[in-house]
């Protein structure tokens, strides 16, 4: 039920509390179910390493509540799962942008009064994530975590393992290491390739496709291989620039574009060199916003749907319907192309 992490000493919260507050997010969280038995006083005592008296208060309030109920001789059970809690999310990204900022405003939307949600930014850095689970684990009903990092071989499992299994929806990205928890992910290199098929007749007037994409900052390298792939399949000459400036900007050919300050750059050098987009060069944008619409007479994009991410991890915890959604990936087709 409750490992001894999830009780802090040092917290000014009152041991008994937190117990109480324990088994309450338990049972939100689908761990108890209706009319199961928790366990006993004692069992609960010895697990936390707790004093008796502690956990019998905790008890004793939960069955004032309604909360739980006792059977002479045999125990206590989870009388209601209802118990009128605002749930507590903790969200976890690995930084901020507008993608997140779009996930996080759906996401919050969605669940309304019936949830409370904090965000932690871990930077890509392993330790730091670690560090923000460990501190968090007896404060919240669930974990919703974007898994990035640095590192690709970051022990990421091992750090999310330390949550309990009911407690965690995982956002973004598929992890094998992980399969058997919820998720609603993308799936990097095979998305890049279908939406580049649907532009496919519009990329065939350029001689080469080049993806502008910056190693200073982290994106999936899984996109990197999708693109590759892409070319290699339909036979266009391509390239994959690190740092775009205006010696590898070349005429009559396509940049998929990764970062929002290459493509601010890019439409900056097109305008002073009097280049017009969709004629002489070919711009597609990675992840859709409205300002996207509006650029050079609309900005051709490949994006997921961040809105409806944070719609559907949201609705999976209204509805404890855990499971893996695959989010829909598009080509949307503007003047730039």
């Amino acid at each position: 039920m409750i490992e001894n992490s999830r009780i802090n000493s040092e917290s000014e919260v009152p041991l008994y509390k937190q117990v109480e507050d324990l088994i309450v997010s338990d049972i939100e969280s689908g761990i108890f179910k209706p009319g199961q038995r928790i366990p006993s006083i004692n069992e609960t005592s010895e697990e936390l390493l707790l004093s008796r008296d502690t956990v019998e208060k905790a008890y004793v309030h939960l069955r004032k509540k309604g909360i739980i109920s006792s059977v002479r001789g045999k125990g206590y059970y989870v009388n209601k799962t209802d118990v009128g809690k605002k749930l507590k999310i903790c969200l976890v990204f690995n930084k901020l942008s507008n993608y997140k900022r779009s996930l996080y405003n759906s996401f919050v939307q969605t669940l309304g009064p019936k949830a409370g949600v904090d965000v932690f930014i871990y930077h890509y850095d392993i330790a730091e994530f670690e560090n923000i689970i460990d501190n968090n684990l007896s404060h919240y009903d669930y974990f919703v975590i974007l898994p990035h990092f640095r590192n690709e071989n970051a022990d990421i499992g091992r750090v999310i393992k330390k949550i309990p299994t009911e407690k965690v929806l995982i956002v973004d990205r598929y992890l094998d290491e992980l399969k058997n928890y919820p998720v609603v992910y993308q799936e990097y290199d095979k998305d890049i390739q279908d939406a580049l098929s649907q532009a496919l007749d519009l990329l065939r007037k350029y001689d080469r496709l080049n993806l502008v994409f910056p190693t200073n900052e982290y994106y999936s390298p899984y996109i990197r291989k999708g693109f590759a792939v892409f070319c290699q399949v339909h036979q266009f000459e391509y390239r994959i620039i690190d740092t775009l400036d205006e010696n590898n900007i070349c005429r009559k050919e396509a940049y998929i574009i990764i970062s929002d300050n290459d493509l601010y750059y890019l439409i900056k050098f097109i305008k002073t060199v009097g280049w017009t987009a969709g004629k002489d060069i070919g711009l597609i944008s990675y992840n859709e916003n409205p300002v996207k619409e509006l650029l050079c007479e609309g900005i051709s994009t490949i994006s997921t749907n961040h809105d409806e991410i944070g719609q559907k991890a949201a609705e999976m915890i209204l509805k404890k319907d855990f499971k893996h959604i695959k989010s829909p990936f598009e080509f949307i087709r503007r003047a730039s192309l």
